[in-house]
C-alpha cells in the first residue's frame, strides 16, 4: 500500500517536467505536482499509520481536485486570464473542508466532500467529450473507466477486508499481494488523474491551436 503510491509520484513529476519545459500554463504545473502532492502524503502515512500523516493523504486529495476543476473550468478561456471568482470559490471550500475536517475527523465528511469534487469534475469531462471535442471521448472514457475501477475495487477492499485477509493467509505471498484491493485503488486512481490532467491540457492546448499529440511513454521502476 505504500510502494503502490509510485503511480501518484513519478508520473506527475514527468509530467510537470515536460510542462514546464514546453513553458505551458502554471496551472497545469500545479496540477501535476498537487497530484505528487497526494502521492507523497499517502506514502507517508501508508508507511506510519499516524493520524498526522493521514491529513497530508486526505487533505491534498481536496486541494488537488480544487485545481484540477479551476484548469477544466478555464479550458476555454484566453491565455494568461485568471478567473479571480472561480479561484476565490475553490481557495475557500479547501479552507472551509480543511476547517471542519480538522475539528469534526468524520471520514464520511471528507469522502462526500472529495466525491463533490469528483462529480463536477466529471460532469465537465462529459461535456467536454460528447460536445466540444468528441474525439477526444477515448481520453475521457479511459481516464473515468480507470478511475472508477480503483474506486469498485477500494469499496470491495473496505466490505470483504476480514474475508481477504483470510484468503491470503491461504495463497502464496505473491499471488496474495494480487488481492490487496486498496493497492489496486491508488495505482488506478493514480493513473486516472494523470490521464485527467492529459484530458484537461489537451483540451486547452487545442484551443489555443498548438496542434497537441499524445505521446505513450513507458516509466521502469
Amino acid at each position: 500500500n505504500t510502494v503502490s503510491n509510485l503511480i501518484f509520484i513519478l508520473p506527475p513529476i514527468y509530467g510537470a517536467i515536460q510542462t514546464y519545459k514546453d513553458g505551458l500554463e502554471k496551472r497545469y504545473l500545479a496540477a501535476y505536482l498537487c497530484l505528487t502532492a497526494v502521492g507523497l502524503g499517502s506514502w507517508c502515512f501508508h508507511m506510519t499509520l499516524k493520524y498526522e500523516m493521514q491529513l497530508l493523504d486526505e487533505l491534498p486529495m481536496i486541494y488537488s481536485c480544487c485545481v484540477f476543476v479551476y484548469c477544466l473550468y478555464e479550458c476555454f478561456k484566453y491565455k494568461n486570464t485568471v478567473n479571480y471568482p472561480l479561484l476565490f470559490l475553490l481557495i475557500t471550500y479547501s479552507v472551509v473542508v480543511s476547517i471542519v475536517y480538522l475539528n469534526l475527523k468524520e471520514p464520511v465528511f471528507h469522502q462526500v466532500m472529495y466525491g463533490t469534487l469528483v462529480s463536477i469534475i466529471v460532469l465537465r469531462s462529459v461535456y467536454i467529450v460528447l460536445w466540444v471535442y468528441p474525439w477526444l471521448r477515448g481520453l475521457g472514457y479511459t481516464s473515468l473507466t480507470v478511475f472508477l475501477m480503483g474506486f469498485f475495487l477500494w469499496n470491495v477492499d473496505n466490505i470483504f477486508c476480514d474475508k481477504l485477509r483470510a484468503l491470503r493467509e491461504k495463497m502464496p505471498p505473491v499471488v496474495g499481494a494480487v488481492t490487496q484491493f486498496h493497492a489496486w485503488w491508488h495505482i488506478l486512481t493514480g493513473l486516472g488523474s494523470y490521464l485527467h490532467i492529459l484530458l484537461s491540457l489537451y483540451t486547452r492546448t487545442l484551443f489555443l491551436k498548438h496542434r497537441p499529440k499524445v505521446k505513450v511513454s513507458y516509466f521502469v521502476f
